[in-house]
């Protein structure tokens, strides 16, 4: 069952907007386009999923803007229709799975907290989304199971990617994550297998990336 967003003028809008934000990678534009936020939040939040708005999920977590979740998404460079392998940490409610899924062979998202995992492995059941698996699991030690991946995003804020995210990352692959440096502030490090780094700006701070699993929720 493809996603496909219910208001085309509404996803329309949406996309511009993006595009006015500086977003131009056509694979990331067209994935937001087709996915919509709002099977991934409460419904009394419906009306605010086309803004560019921070939203709370469950478990203190929030699903970030859509400016900073395209940002991180173009960050990857994704090949549409590729058979690459690709590990999401911090899989939330299931909203950056979905729009990898439609650029990826396969998807694996953690989450530290198990109340997330699930909420996201329904709300991708329910939109016939395939090629996506969860589990809970500390985002620093990643999946190993399933290594070596193509793409690794991280969507919490490290001081420092952890060794284990590169030791399961292929030749030629790449981890994109938000880094908090010593001033305290934020930028989108993309850092290759063979070591190579390069910083982008981000659009919001996010969330730390807490190590160890949630054991409450």
């Amino acid at each position: 069952m493809e996603t496909v967003s219910t208001d085309p003028f509404r996803a329309a809008r949406f996309i511009l907007q993006l595009r006015q934000q500086g977003i131009r990678d056509d694979a990331v534009l067209s994935a937001m386009e087709t996915v919509d936020r709002r099977d991934f939040i409460d419904k009394s939040l419906h009306k605010l999923a086309a803004e560019d708005a921070v939203l709370p999920l469950p478990c203190g977590q929030v699903l970030p803007k859509p400016l900073t979740v395209a940002q991180l998404l173009t960050a990857l460079e994704m090949t549409p229709g590729g058979k690459e392998n690709y590990l999401l940490i911090g899989a939330g409610s299931g909203y950056t799975a979905a729009l990898m899924s439609k650029l990826a062979g396969k998807v694996w998202a953690v989450d530290r907290f198990k109340t997330l995992v699930d909420a996201a492995r329904s709300n991708l059941e329910a939109l016939g989304i395939r090629n996506v698996s969860l589990r809970q699991a500390d985002g620093f030690v990643g999946w190993r199971e399933h290594a070596p991946y193509d793409r690794i995003l991280v969507t919490g804020a490290v001081t420092k990617i952890p060794e284990d995210l590169f030791a399961q990352l292929a030749a030629g692959g790449k981890v994109v994550a938000p880094v908090i440096g010593v001033d305290g502030r934020q930028t989108l490090r993309i850092v290759t297998k063979v070591g190579a780094r390069s910083h982008s700006p981000l659009a919001e701070p996010l969330l730390p990336l807490v190590e160890g699993l949630a054991e409450a929720l």
